[in-house]
C-alpha cells in the first residue's frame, strides 16, 4: 500500500510541475503576442502592398 502512496505523491508533484511550466510558457507567449501586435499596429502606416 505504501508503494501506491509514493507513486501518487510523485505523479502529483510531476503534474504540479508540468502545470506550472505550461502556465509560464502560456503567459510568456501571450506577452510576446501582445508586444508584436502593438509593434505591427504602430508601424501599419509604413506597410505598402
Amino acid at each position: 500500500m505504501e508503494r501506491v502512496y509514493k507513486t501518487m505523491r510523485n505523479v502529483g508533484a510531476l503534474s504540479l510541475g508540468v502545470g506550472i511550466v505550461i502556465t509560464v510558457i502560456g503567459v510568456a507567449a501571450g506577452v510576446i503576442s501582445i508586444i508584436n501586435g502593438a509593434f505591427l499596429l504602430k508601424r501599419k502606416s509604413e506597410i505598402t502592398f
